[in-house]
């Protein structure tokens, strides 16, 4: 299963560091005269093609994970489909490019600028004059001046899920003409770009009752290049026609259609040509790469290679049958079927039948797969390894810098992309990702792989190679840091699961068969009632705390000798960390970073505990409330990293009934240094100060070593080869106007070789 956490058009702008004294952070990559921020490590592969080579007509087959609850992307259960629908149906005053950058939208703004700071900050839209609702209606300064009292969080009337930004606004009034809105703040606000996309017509945010409820299943009035024509939940699928009163360049396509169909159903689909595109996993995208191999032109079977076998790249079946095997094992086959033993004859005819059937099943599968390709990118999202510095030994910061400094995360990028022909480069930013204004590498602060230092960090907390253990009321040993009579270690723990879970998408479906179901009968695993399951880890959570947190061990402390392979232990128990995962299908690569981690954690004498748990409760009840010391998902990027990323990183604050207000930080590590650059990279107007404060708070996140970024995660689309300006999109914002399929003999662009810098 893929989860990632819910992006800026939905929770991310709703909605700890546990440092004692000031971190020695590196200068920033910013002082020297290259840019810091890089370019894209992938460019995006939609197959571009000009409009002119584009036909007209024609309907898109788009797989999506769901029809939405919602359409309105300010409320708390909108989720991807919500913001898909927005981006073709709504206007937006920005949209982003293929470097994660905001730009003008010219179909909606002729420009904006801030035009004053002094007392405050004001900023004038100039809106295009042909700019209309499909009610025929200017878009104005009345649907301005709706949205932000709906989402300004004075009125709890209204059900939002976020006000960032809206609550820095004092008053929108009309400007010099009924095209012109001006915005005046109450506070300096640098992300104002980030406000009014979405932007929804009065008649939705006018009243709570239309907002709470008027866009969760229509939405009569829209100004985008396509209109909502209907959602058919009962074929679960959302119908988007062109809008007649659209002003910019028009449709190239009759219908988009969204349908939800699950992860493990797409290829199904694809096969029986009623999908288009779908975003797909690695197993699928090596079926469809192996399909759209060479075929003759004639017949449209597999060219073959030496010996009767498929050529390489011809998506020619792997089955053995007289074409597939080699002719010594044709001919046994012959003389089989014609021998004098009647029965194995017989047999043999059956079976021959049972390979030819199964062979021509085959053949017809890759046959329609050939139509499709994989488009493939790195999406605008990266997965981390979350450490829970709430309580248990990651409570102490210096336990939290060794796991850390453990990690290879070279090896654990190139073990998800690299296969997949993706740039393996690790992520060295939690604000943002290559090719972003705010990207720089921070992960200096935090310092490389070091087992050494990392061993040392250890021995300083308290913790030492085969300290005593001691057994619990049932007689089980509470921690393994004892060695055997022998001699030997205690016998090494097996990790590791499936998944990569993004925040917000728990119901989200993914290819990846049965294998993992199997796996965990045979173990006596989860049950059909969807109890939690366990890899041989000693029970419980081991909430043992170091000493006085620090972010370093002294100068000259000793890595203590053989504990690369000696478990560590500390007042009667061993340092193991229980590791979440989530339990679903299709979870490959987060079961081969988990494995890989607790591998690398080993090598310094950290054992993990890996507890498989339905994908249900995974976030809500092990991320979301604490029960962890390791998990893994991923966050998406987002331009606006002073509003955005905030609640994430935000230090933890006591409610008012005693609880732990989180916000976002699941980490439950914070600290007032970061939140205070935060709120100055938010009200500085001067870009490159923000990005400089950014880049400090983001410096800081690392030392604190709360969460460790780890890559990019791939973008891999399975589109029909005649599909233009569709697939993998990147950071850019799709242009649904573009989207169609090629006149006969026009071919798209597709980048040939992804930049790595």
């Amino acid at each position: 299963m893929s989860y990632v956490g819910v992006g800026p058009s939905a929770v991310m702008r709703s909605v700890a560091f546990l440092t004692a004294g000031v971190l020695a952070v590196p200068a920033l990559a910013g002082c020297s005269s290259e840019d810091p921020s890089g370019k894209p490590l992938a460019e995006q592969d939609i197959a571009s093609a000009a409009r002119a080579r584009v036909s007209d007509g024609g309907t898109l087959r788009w797989a999506v994970d769901s029809v939405p609850d919602t359409l309105n992307a300010f409320q708390s259960d909108a989720d991807a489909t919500t913001t898909r629908v927005a981006q073709a149906v709504l206007p937006s005053m920005y949209r982003m490019d293929e470097t994660g950058r905001p730009v003008r939208d010219p179909d909606y703004l002729e420009s904006a600028e801030v035009v004053e700071t002094e007392p405050k900050q004001v900023v004038v839209y100039k809106l295009n004059q042909q700019a209309v609702w499909s009610d025929g209606r200017e878009i104005g300064a009345a649907d301005f001046a709706a949205q932000w009292r709906a989402l300004s969080g004075k009125d709890s009337a209204y059900w939002t899920a976020r006000n960032a930004g809206y609550d820095r606004i004092e008053k929108i009034e009309r400007g010099a003409g009924d095209l012109e809105v001006k915005v005046t703040f109450s506070r300096p606000y640098a992300d104002w770009k980030s406000l009014f996309t979405p932007l929804y017509p009065k008649s939705v945010t006018g009243t709570p009752d239309a907002f709470n409820d008027g866009a969760r299943r229509k939405l009569k009035i829209t100004a985008g290049p396509f209109a909502l024509e209907k959602v058919d939940t009962e074929d679960d699928e959302i119908v988007l026609a062109p809008n007649p009163r659209w002003w910019g360049d028009p449709p190239k396509l009759d219908k988009i259609v969204l349908r939800a169909v699950p992860r493990d159903k797409r290829v199904s689909e694809l096969v029986a040509g009623k999908l288009d595109l779908a975003e797909i996993d690695p197993d699928t995208a090596e079926q469809v790469a192996l399909a759209a191999g060479p075929r003759d032109a004639g017949t449209g079977t597999p060219l073959m290679g030496p010996q009767g076998t498929p050529a390489a790249g011809s998506g020619g079946s792997p089955l053995q049958g007289p074409q597939g095997t080699l002719a010594a094992q044709a001919l046994r086959s012959w003389a089989i079927a014609n021998g004098s033993d009647e029965e194995a004859a017989d047999e043999e005819i059956l079976a021959r039948e049972k390979r030819r059937e199964a062979r021509e099943k085959f053949e017809r599968r890759q046959k329609a797969l050939s139509g499709f390709e994989v488009r493939k990118s790195l999406e605008p999202a990266y997965t981390q390894l979350a450490l829970n510095g709430a309580d248990g030994p990651l409570a102490d910061e210096r336990v939290r810098r060794a796991v850390a400094r453990a990690l290879d995360r070279e090896k654990l990028a190139e073990a998800v992309l690299k296969p997949l022909g993706l740039p393996a480069e690790p992520v060295g930013s939690h604000l943002a990702l290559s090719g972003q204004a705010a990207y720089a590498d921070g992960s200096g602060a935090l310092g490389d792989q070091n087992a050494k230092e990392a061993r040392a960090l250890l021995a300083d907390a308290g913790w030492v190679p085969g300290g005593p253990v001691k057994e619990s009321e049932d007689g089980e040993k509470a921690a393994g840091a004892e060695k055997s009579e022998d001699g030997e270690d205690g016998e090494k723990s097996e990790g590791g699961d499936e998944g990569t879970y993004i925040v917000g998408e728990d119901d989200k479906n993914t290819d990846g068969g049965e294998e993992g179901e199997k796996e965990a009968e045979e173990r006596g695993g989860k049950d059909e009632k969807g109890e939690e399951e366990k890899d041989g880890r000693s029970s419980g959570k081991n909430t043992a705390q170091g000493g006085a947190p620090g972010a370093y061990a002294p100068k000259g402390t000793a890595a203590p000798a053989g504990s690369a392979v000696a478990p560590l232990a500390k007042d009667g128990k061993a340092l193991t960390l229980s590791f979440v995962l989530p339990s679903g299908p299709g979870s490959d690569a987060l079961r081969t970073v988990a494995d890989r981690v607790s591998d690398m954690l080993e090598e310094i004498g950290i054992g993990t505990e890996i507890t498989k748990v339905p994908d249900e409760s995974y976030f809500k009840d092990h991320v979301a409330s604490g029960e962890y010391d390791l998990a893994l998902y991923s966050w998406p990027a987002s331009a606006f990293p002073a509003t955005d990323a905030r609640p994430i990183y935000a230090k933890p604050v006591p409610a008012a009934d005693g609880s732990l207000n989180v916000a976002q930080n699941y980490t439950r590590v914070g600290t007032d240094q970061v939140d205070q650059l935060f709120d100055q990279a938010v009200a500085t107007l001067d870009q490159k100060k923000a990005r400089d404060l950014l880049r400090k708070a983001d410096s800081r996140i690392w030392a604190a070593a709360g969460s460790i970024p780890l890559y990019q995660r791939p973008q891999l689309m399975a589109a029909r080869k005649n599909l233009a300006n569709a697939g993998a999109f990147g950071f850019e914002t799709p242009v649904h106007e573009d989207m169609g399929f090629l006149k006969k003999g026009a071919q798209g662009s597709r980048p040939s070789v992804n930049p790595s810098s």
